[in-house]
C-alpha cells in the first residue's frame, strides 16, 4: 500500500470533517432544524447528499469524487466496530455501590420497561420482514432485495450510526448489494429521527393539554444550548472528563482509544480464526460483536486489577461520539439515492407502519404496564425517541415534559435497556445468521417469537406492579 492511499483517506475525512462544521452553522442558523433537534451530522451528510454527484451527477456543486464516495460508504461499517466495541468499557467504575436488593425491589419496571422497549423494536423487523415475504408472494414488481426488512429496525431503533452498519455487516457476508441496503437503512434512520421529534413534540402537547402529564402541565422549552448545539459562555460549558493520567506519560485520550483499538485488533484477529478454521457459527457473527464481548472482559480485568481510576466515561463517550459523527456524515453523504429511490414504495409502506407499531409499544402499552398514575406518558416519550432515533433523542423528548428528570422514568429505562443488551447477546448471533442466509419467512417468524417474549416480559413486569400497587390501575 502506498502513501496515497492514506493521503487520500485523509483528504477525504477533510472533506467530511468540513461538511460537518456546515451542517453545525445549519443547526445554529435554522430555527426548524434546532426545533427539531437535528444533529450537525445528519445537516453536513445531507448537504454532501443533495449538493454532490450522487442527486446532481455531472452538475454537482461539490466535486466529489467517485473513490472519495466509495471510500465514505465504506467508513461506517468499519467504524461501527470501536462505537459498538467502547459500549461496556467503564461500566461499573467509580459509581457507588446500589443499595442492597435495589435491583430486586425495582424488578417488576425493569420487566415492563425492557418488553415495552424491546417489543417495539421487534415489531419494527416484523414490519419490514413481513412485508418483503408478503411482496415476494404477491408483489414482485416491488423487485425487493434478498434480505430486504431489517432495514426499519436499523434505522428507527438504531439510528443513523447503526444504519450505516448494515453495509458493512452485509458485506462480510459476501452480499453484493450491501450498499444499497445500507442506503435504504439510512433513509429509515432519517425518516424515524424526523418523524419521531415532529410526533413526539405533537404527542406530548395533546398529553399536556389534555392533563395526561404527570411532572408540568405544558412542556417547557429547552435550553439555548440544547437547541443551538453550544454556548458562547465558557463557565457554562461542560467539562470534556477527567484526565486520569499525566500527559508528561500518556495522554488520557491516547489510553481510552487505546483500549478501544486494542479491543479491535484482538477481534479481527479472533473473526479471522473462526473464518480460516470455519468453525460453524462462530465465522459468521459481525465483528463487532466480538468487540463488544471482548470489551465486557476488558472492563472486567481493569475492576479486578483495581485499574478503574484510569478509565472515565466521559472521556470514553467524547471519543466514540466523534467517530459516530464521522460514520453518520460519510452514510449520509454516500448514500446511493438512484438505488434507494427505487425502492420508494416499499421505504413509504413500512415507515408508516413501523410509527404505527412504535405508537403501541410506546404508550399503549406502557398505558397498559404503568396505569395511568406511574407517569406513562413520560415513560413512553422516552420509549418512542430511543425507538425512532437514539438515546439523546429520547432523553431530549423526556426533558421538554421533565425537564429536571424528577420522575423515575430515565432510571426505570436505563434499567430495563440494561437487561435487554444482556438478553440480546444470547440472540443476536442467530438474528444476524438469518438476516444473511435466512428467508423472509424465517426472519419475520424468528422476530415474531422474540416480540412473543418480551411482549409477556411486559405482561409479568405489570402483573407484579399491579398486585404490589392496585390503585395505580384504578380507573
Amino acid at each position: 500500500m502506498s502513501s496515497d492511499v492514506l493521503q487520500n483517506l485523509m483528504f477525504y475525512c477533510a472533506l467530511a470533517s468540513g461538511l460537518l462544521f456546515i451542517g453545525m452553522f445549519l443547526r445554529a442558523k435554522v430555527p426548524l432544524f434546532r426545533t427539531l433537534l437535528l444533529p450537525a451530522s445528519v445537516l453536513g451528510g445531507f448537504v454532501g447528499l443533495l449538493l454532490g454527484p450522487q442527486v446532481l451527477g455531472s452538475h454537482a456543486i461539490l466535486p466529489i469524487s467517485q473513490d472519495c464516495l466509495n471510500t465514505w460508504s465504506l467508513l461506517p461499517g468499519i467504524l461501527i466496530l470501536p462505537i459498538f466495541a467502547s459500549v461496556p468499557l467503564g461500566s461499573g467504575m467509580n459509581t457507588p455501590p446500589k443499595p442492597k436488593g435495589e435491583f430486586r425491589r425495582n424488578l417488576p419496571k425493569v420487566l415492563a420497561s425492557c418488553g415495552c422497549f424491546a417489543s417495539s423494536g421487534c415489531l419494527q423487523s416484523m414490519v419490514g420482514f413481513g412485508f418483503a415475504w408478503v411482496a415476494v408472494l404477491w408483489f414482485p414488481n416491488f423487485n425487493l432485495y434478498p434480505n430486504f426488512g431489517y432495514e426499519v429496525a436499523a434505522g428507527f431503533s438504531g439510528g443513523h450510526g447503526t444504519a450505516g452498519a448494515i453495509g458493512g455487516l452485509l458485506e462480510g457476508f459476501g452480499i453484493p448489494h450491501w450498499a444499497t441496503a445500507q442506503g435504504v437503512a439510512t433513509t429509515f434512520a432519517t425518516i424515524g429521527l424526523l418523524g419521531g421529534m415532529i410526533g413526539g413534540t405533537f404527542i406530548l402537547n395533546r398529553a399536556a393539554n389534555r392533563g395526561q402529564t404527570m411532572v408540568l402541565s405544558k412542556p417547557s422549552q429547552l435550553p439555548p444550548s440544547t437547541t443551538y448545539g453550544y454556548t458562547t459562555d465558557i463557565h457554562a460549558q461542560p467539562n470534556l472528563g477527567r484526565e486520569t493520567t499525566n500527559n508528561s506519560s500518556i495522554e488520557t485520550i491516547s489510553v481510552h482509544l487505546g483500549f478501544i483499538l486494542l479491543d479491535c485488533g484482538l477481534s479481527l484477529f479472533l473473526l479471522d480464526l473462526a473464518k480460516q478454521y470455519k468453525i460453524p457459527g462462530l465465522s459468521v457473527i459481525p465483528v463487532w460483536f466480538y468487540g463488544l464481548l471482548l470489551m465486557y472482559a476488558i472492563n472486567g480485568l481493569l475492576r479486578l486489577l483495581k485499574l478503574d481510576w484510569m478509565i472515565d466515561t466521559k472521556v470514553k463517550s467524547r471519543i466514540t461520539g466523534a467517530i459516530t459523527d464521522l460514520a453518520i456524515v460519510c452514510a449520509m453523504a454516500s448514500i446511493p439515492i438512484k438505488a434507494v429511490a427505487s425502492y420508494l414504495i416499499p421505504i413509504i409502506i413500512c415507515s408508516v407502519l413501523g410509527f404505527a407499531v412504535t405508537y403501541f409499544c410506546c404508550f399503549t402499552m406502557h398505558r397498559f404496564c404503568f396505569g395511568k398514575k406511574d407517569y406513562p406518558i413520560e415513560r413512553g416519550i422516552m420509549c418512542w425517541g430511543v425507538n425512532t432515533g437514539v438515546m439523546i433523542n429520547g432523553m431530549m423528548l423526556l426533558k421538554i415534559c421533565d425537564p429536571n428528570y424528577e420522575s423515575p422514568t430515565l432510571n426505570d429505562f436505563s434499567m430495563g435497556f440494561a437487561l435487554m443488551s444482556i438478553i440480546s447477546i444470547f440472540y443476536q448471533p442467530m438474528m444476524y445468521h438469518l438476516i444473511a442466509s435466512g428467508s423472509e419467512a424465517s426472519n419475520f417468524l424468528f422476530h415474531s417469537t422474540l416480540f412473543l417474549g418480551f411482549f409477556l416480559m411486559a405482561v409479568v413486569g405489570r402483573f407484579m406492579l399491579k398486585r404490589a400497587a392496585p390503585e395505580q390501575y384504578k380507573p
